[in-house]
């Protein structure tokens, strides 16, 4: 039998064709065709272009964004090197130049904060607010290549941080505010940031929760801080008496108030815009930086091309100032959309409070995880039948895989002329190796396509091509926004040994995937947490569709056990679930579980042992943490317990009786 998620493969939604001709990505391919004197049948052709001729592909995206910056002759150096490639060596541009472009008083920025705080900027006044935080900046001494850090909630301030950080060439880094000290201080402290701007608390399920006491805890600790900005938030006068150099925002940009026209500086394509950092929960967080001009033009590939965001439209992604999908959608402001931004409890009101959201300001775009789609499903929640969603075109989805009965709710409940666009890449590299096609049909269970530009494979164990059988996802040929290093690695050894150490010149993203025979994907969970019993290997993804179908069972996470314990040649799969209120793991819960993992997949997935728990670890970005509970399974340390936004839940796995025989 066939375990592949997407058992029944079949399209769920196809774009008419006038709405496939409007698309942006119709649109580039007939202008990059009648640039270089071809013709594309089909994404298909287009996509092998983009592989086949870099120069092409690329020089026409930066010609059909509108990049502002000089390109240059040259499109890539070294183009046959994996790391060591140089995208664009000539150019110089200003990645805050290229998202200002747009001025007047319509909206750049709405803000919701839970139901206690409603905000709105125009695109002048996002202008004028970047232009005084700039010149504070300046003011402060804080110039190009100094790191700019935010310990901030999803407000329009990290925005305005970000862009006037970008606009001298400082380098910018954030957290989200449920981050503990610690954590941010592994973050925050490998960078040493001469600013620090952190908001006095944030809103979560309708409470206000004080961050000052971190906040001073994480100045005092950061040697290399010069200013700490307070944005009043939760509190009209926060108390600074105890963090040391704080100010409030609004002193600090008191002296700037006429700060006029912003003087961009024009920096090389590689130069360093972001830090970001790896999960850190299996060490200390890596620290990666990635460059202005590669988060630029992909963004722009992936907005306009792939996801269809056109000039007027209304961009929305749920997600903190501790998730890359910040920084993605920051950079919509480029293509010429409205930011819908939105900080606290995604599931107010039975998750209905983002379906409001996107009613009240005609939302477009409508950005989520997979875990948000699976809950509201569970919840019973038919924002069809509550909502009008009249305006909304586009929805994404990422964090972990959408399981093809998470495609029959959209199309069922949400709405159903929709284009349901999954996608996945990473921090790594702060975009998608596979995403949306607005020309193309969606089909139940897969990822649509890989990137424009972007050479993706599925290897075999032995580093062949194989497509309808499982294996690590891979990119054969740089693209523009692979790191340009990590932070404190002079010689490149850890960057190297990260992606590029199992397959030579190819960089090995770390993924367990398959390539259809649609030329879709389908991720099955990160290869480190792939389960190894008896030598076959299961993708963690593919135990839970059938686990989570189960309407007992809210969230499940599954592991493999050393066994037996002195043979680590040999594992056994170990399933912890998380039940709905007031329900206990019985026999017969147990034996439909195992029935249902059986009747859909093979006996091989079948759990050697069930448990119940209360809670079940995640980061920050809501991703469940497999390799935190291995650890704990096995009697190890986690090393960083910080990176987790429940830490706590971890001790409901660990010396648990039931596996110690």
């Amino acid at each position: 039998m066939s375990t592949s998620l997407n058992t029944h493969a079949a399209v769920i939604w196809q774009p008419t064709p006038a709405r496939a001709a409007a698309s942006g990505l119709a649109s580039f391919m007939r202008q990059a065709g009648a640039q270089w004197g071809l013709s594309f049948a089909d994404y298909a052709g287009l996509h092998r272009w983009s592989i086949a001729q870099p120069e092409q592909f690329w020089s026409s995206l930066w010609d059909y964004a509108g990049v502002i910056g000089e390109r240059g002759a040259t499109v890539i150096e070294d183009g046959d090197r994996m790391p060591g490639a140089r995208w664009f060596p000539q150019a110089s541009l200003n990645y805050a130049e290229n998202l200002l472009q747009q001025r007047g008083a319509t909206d750049a920025i709405v803000f919701r904060g839970e139901d206690q705080v409603a905000r709105r900027l125009s695109h002048d006044d996002l202008y004028r607010q970047v232009a005084q935080f700039a010149a504070a900046l300046k003011d402060l001494g804080i110039k190009r290549g100094d790191r700019v850090a935010a310990y901030l909630p999803n407000l329009p301030e990290a925005i305005v941080a970000m862009l006037a950080s970008a606009s001298i060439g400082a380098i910018f880094t954030s957290a989200s505010p449920d981050f503990g000290v610690q954590g941010v201080l592994d973050r925050f402290g490998q960078v040493e940031p001469k600013l620090l701007i952190a908001a006095d608390g944030y809103y979560y399920n309708g409470k206000s929760i004080d961050c000052l006491e971190k906040i001073a805890a994480v100045a005092a600790r950061i040697g290399s801080l010069v200013r700490v900005v307070i944005v009043p938030y939760v509190a009209p006068a926060p108390d600074l008496a105890k963090t040391p150099k704080a100010v409030l925002l609004e002193d600090f940009l008191r002296p700037h108030g006429a700060a006029g026209e912003i003087a961009f500086v024009r920096l090389p394509f590689d130069h360093p815009l972001f830090i970001m950092y790896s999960s850190g929960t299996t060490g200390v967080p890596k620290c990666i930086v990635h460059c202005a001009g590669g988060a630029l033009l992909q963004h722009l590939k992936e907005h306009r091309l792939h996801g269809d965001v056109r000039p007027g439209d209304r961009f929305f992604y749920f997600t903190t100032c501790g998730w890359m999908m910040w920084n993605w959608q920051v950079s919509a402001l480029a293509s010429g959309a409205t930011l819908l931004l939105y900080d606290g409890s995604p599931t107010l009101r039975g998750g209905a409070v983002l379906f409001d959201y996107a009613d009240a300001e005609g939302m477009t775009h409508f950005g989520t995880s997979a875990k948000f789609i699976d809950a509201i499903a569970k919840n019973g929640l038919e924002p069809a039948k509550t909502h009008k969603l009249e305006g909304l075109r586009v929805m994404f989805s990422t964090g972990s895989p959408l399981v093809p009965e998470s495609f029959d709710y959209v199309y069922r409940a949400v709405k159903r002329d929709l284009h349901l666009a999954s996608i996945s890449g990473g921090t790594d590299i702060i975009a998608c190796f596979v995403l949306g096609n607005p020309i193309a049909p969606v089909v139940r269970g897969e990822i649509q396509c890989a990137g424009l530009g972007m050479a993706v494979a599925v290897f075999d164990e032995d580093g062949r091509n194989v497509s309808g059988a499982k294996g690590e996802l891979v990119c054969t040929r740089p693209f523009p926004s692979m790191p340009i290093g990590f932070w404190n690695d002079p010689d490149g050894r850890k960057y190297r040994a990260a992606y590029f150490e199992r397959y030579d010149n190819i960089w090995c993203h770390g993924d367990f995937a398959e390539l259809t025979g649609h030329q879709g994907f389908i991720i099955y969970g990160r290869s480190d947490a792939t389960l190894n019993p008896g030598g076959v290997r299961i993708g963690t993804a593919e135990i839970y569709r059938q686990v989570e179908k189960l309407p007992e069972v809210v969230e499940a996470i599954v592991v493999g056990q050393n066994w037996p314990p002195r043979d680590s040649n040999d594992v056994r799969v170990v399933l912890f679930v998380k039940l709905a209120p007031d329900l206990t793991l019985d026999d017969a819960l147990s034996a439909r579980i195992r029935q249902v993992i059986r009747d859909n997949t093979t006996p091989r997935h079948v759990p050697a042992k069930i448990l119940q728990v209360a809670d079940i670890p995640r980061t920050k970005s809501g991703k469940i943490v497999e390799l935190a509970v291995r650890n704990v399974v096995h009697g190890e340390a986690v090393k960083n317990a910080e990176a987790l936004a429940n830490p706590e839940a971890l001790e409901y796995f660990r010396g648990r009786p039931e596996l110690m025989g």
